[in-house]
């Protein structure tokens, strides 16, 4: 009762007045999730994941019981979801920036060695997960972009190959379509008015996958991997691969990565803030609803990312997991999910959040 208390006026004191509700339901104390579960692994192995990762959490289990090092695992676990086309946010069938073509983001982050790899804006294949766990260990780099990317992926046998599905190229053609009524785009007569439900879904969600996993020996390792915002500008690069910002490990301490608008992330390193934060003492889910009250604070200072409510219009997402093997994700808004395989059982869970969606939609700013 004390620390939910505690947490309450935690969030409420730093928040503006005139603030919509926030925060309807609060988390059990310690670092667990707001649906009253257990708040850590009760000792290692543990995998969470971003609301899309279920089957990761799975894979990456498995794996971690055979001994499999935790950044193998958890980058075996996301390629399903790069793998999988009915995914629009991730890998194989993600939406395409404005001009129609598929941009990847990814890194990945290893506890034991602290060392990290990235890949931005990477074209034509399939895993950029891969990639980035390549420019790790085989350069003295951490992040590639571009062509420059897409060369090394094939100087490493990737193969080349559209990532673009029947089902993103149609969203992307509908969203070309209904841009604007003064181009010589012109939708079917019977579609001219309304968006789609795909189309919609599109405009008002983020995607991406992060995974973050504890293995036996309480290493840590993590993933993130995108195909970005959709319909942005070619060679847009969100946080995905920027570490500190879309994923950050210390081994000493903790993981953390996020999913959502990447630009809010970008301005405020927040993946290391969460990490940072837990080294300072806070259980994971604290300093998840931290970061995110530090992000509602800098947006605060740029009016067209408001509503009319004084809120953000986009979602943003933090998923941590500390050496302890303790977990949390927080959201923006509620409704959000982050999944969980704590050795016991892998199952969906609910994030706890700073505002009541109470039917709001979100946009892409």
């Amino acid at each position: 009762m004390g620390t939910t208390t505690t947490r309450r006026k935690f969030i409420k004191a730093g928040l503006a007045a005139g603030a919509a509700t926030m925060i309807g339901r609060r988390p059990t104390q310690g670092a667990g999730s707001a649906d009253g579960g257990p708040s850590d692994s009760g000792g290692a192995p543990c995998v969470i994941a971003s609301g899309n990762g279920l089957q990761s959490t799975a894979k990456a289990m498995r794996l971690l019981r055979q001994g499999a090092d935790p950044l193998e695992a958890v980058i075996a676990g996301v390629n399903l979801v790069e793998d999988d086309p009915d995914d629009t946010s991730v890998g194989y069938g993600g939406l395409p920036n404005e001009e129609g073509v598929v941009e990847l983001d990814a890194s990945v982050m290893h506890g034991p060695t602290h060392r990290a790899g990235a890949v931005a804006g990477l074209r034509d294949i399939k895993n950029p997960s891969r990639v980035a766990r390549l420019v790790m260990d085989r350069t003295d780099h951490v992040l590639l972009v571009g062509q420059g990317a897409l060369k090394f992926a094939l100087a490493h046998g990737f193969r080349r190959e559209s990532l673009l599905t029947e089902e993103s190229r149609r969203i992307w053609l509908e969203w070309k379509e209904k841009l604007s009524d003064r181009d010589k785009w012109l939708p079917p007569e019977e579609k001219k008015k309304e968006l789609s439900a795909a189309l919609l879904r599109a405009l008002e969600s983020y995607g991406t996958i992060n995974c973050l996993a504890l293995d036996a020996e309480r290493n840590l390792a993590g993933v993130t991997t995108t195909s970005g915002l959709a319909f942005k500008i070619p060679g847009r690069a969100g946080d995905s691969p920027i570490i500190g910002a879309g994923l950050y490990v210390d081994n000493e301490v903790g993981a953390a990565g996020s999913t959502g608008r990447g630009e809010a992330n970008l301005t405020t390193c927040a993946s290391f803030r969460v990490v940072n934060a837990m080294a300072g003492g806070d259980a994971p889910e604290e300093a998840c609803l931290k970061a995110l009250k530090f992000v509602f604070e800098k947006t605060r200072l740029t009016p067209r990312l408001l509503d009319d409510e004084g809120l953000p219009r986009f979602g943003l997402s933090f998923y941590a997991l500390n050496k302890k093997g303790q977990f949390g994700s927080a959201t923006m808004f509620s409704g959000g999910t982050y999944c969980l395989h704590d050795g016991r059982q892998n199952r969906q869970r609910e994030s706890a959040y700073l505002f009541e969606r109470r039917n709001r939609r979100l946009e892409t700013p």
